[in-house]
């Protein structure tokens, strides 16, 4: 580099300037080098530290505020909550009141979005089971705010059966917590009276064909067979044949037991389901030690008081379902 000043003239000229200029340029050098190592320090050093205030449970705007006096900047993730107060404050803050960071960091903030919902939604119209699965996707992650009275009241009417027809509260109504859903619900109309099929001296499958075609309600009972019965046929039921009854009034098929075969089990299934609040369609369904599956029976039934014959192979399961539900799960084994 080309100085501006001839340094061999200037030393011909003055010995002492030649000397305070070489003094001058050695200053300069060591300056730039201590400020650039003083530069780098410091760069390494970085960001002074901080401690992380407690801010959960503050509002969103307050809690900003004590962030930005320690130099710390949010990063704001939203949730829904159970309870109506808390819309706008902060459920979780990462990392945690009373951690040491750096000036700068980012400080992970949940707030609250209040309740999925904050009023009663109109369920007129809408199905009992639809409402139900509704309000169990609305509330799965918080604690729900919405339950429904069981059991509701069920009435005769021409809409479906299983429609809402009246809700309390009102739709519009303000949730401040746990609300109970009053329900009015369909029945169905009034069923008609139907004719009660002809059982007697049916096999077993016979009679369960019959009722399943005439959509009468049953209840069977199992006795060993007496004089020249032949076993495994229907020997008594009530009402008679021909008598008119309500579709809910069970007709009671009193059968003599099957014989007994090597490999098979032959038995009732009893069991006292809750009372429908209107007919369903239940099924027995047998799965085999096979793990093939045979549908034994699917008939209508009130609920209540539940009995059905069964003649499988040892060690099969009995499955009972309705609605799409199990009922219940049993195995049945020869003694």
């Amino acid at each position: 580099m080309k100085l501006p000043i001839d340094i061999k003239r200037l030393e011909e000229l003055d010995p002492v300037a030649h000397k305070f200029t070489l003094l001058a340029l050695v200053g300069i050098i060591v300056l730039m080098t201590v400020s650039g190592l003083i530069a780098f320090f410091l760069a390494l050093q970085g960001a002074e530290q901080t401690m992380v205030p407690e801010v959960t449970d503050l509002e969103l705007t307050t809690a900003l505020i004590k962030l930005q006096e320690k130099e710390l900047y949010p990063r704001i993730a939203l949730r829904f909550s159970s309870n109506p107060t808390d819309r706008g404050r902060i459920l979780e803050q990462k990392p945690p009141a009373g951690t040491i960071v750096k000036a700068g960091r980012r400080i992970h903030l949940t707030v609250s979005r209040g309740p999925a919902v904050n009023q009663v939604e109109n369920y007129v119209g809408q199905t009992l089971d639809e409402v139900k699965i509704h309000l169990q996707t609305l509330f799965s992650s918080t604690r729900p705010l919405l339950a429904i009275r069981e059991p509701p009241v069920y009435i005769f009417d021409r809409a479906p059966a299983g429609t809402i027809l009246e809700q309390k509260p009102v739709p519009g109504t303000e949730i401040a917590g746990l609300t109970e859903l009053v329900f009015v619900v369909s029945r169905g109309p009034e069923l008609a009276r139907v004719r009660v099929p002809d059982l007697m001296g049916l096999s077993i499958p016979e009679a369960i064909r019959k009722i399943e075609e005439s959509e009468v309600a049953f209840a069977f009972s199992m006795r060993p067979p007496e004089g020249r019965e032949r076993p495994g046929l229907v020997v008594s039921q009530m009402p008679a044949p021909g008598s008119l009854v309500a579709p809910d009034a069970p007709v009671s098929v009193l059968v003599s037991r099957p014989a007994p075969e090597k490999g098979m089990v032959a038995g009732l299934l009893e069991e006292t389901l809750s009372v429908f609040p209107y007919l369903l369609k239940v099924t027995l369904t047998a799965q085999y030690p096979t793990g093939e599956k045979a549908v034994l029976l699917t008939a209508q039934h009130p609920g209540g008081p539940f009995s059905a014959p069964y003649l499988v192979p040892n060690n099969t399961v009995l499955i009972l379902s309705a609605a799409n539900r199990e009922l219940l799960r049993r195995e049945v084994r020869s003694e």
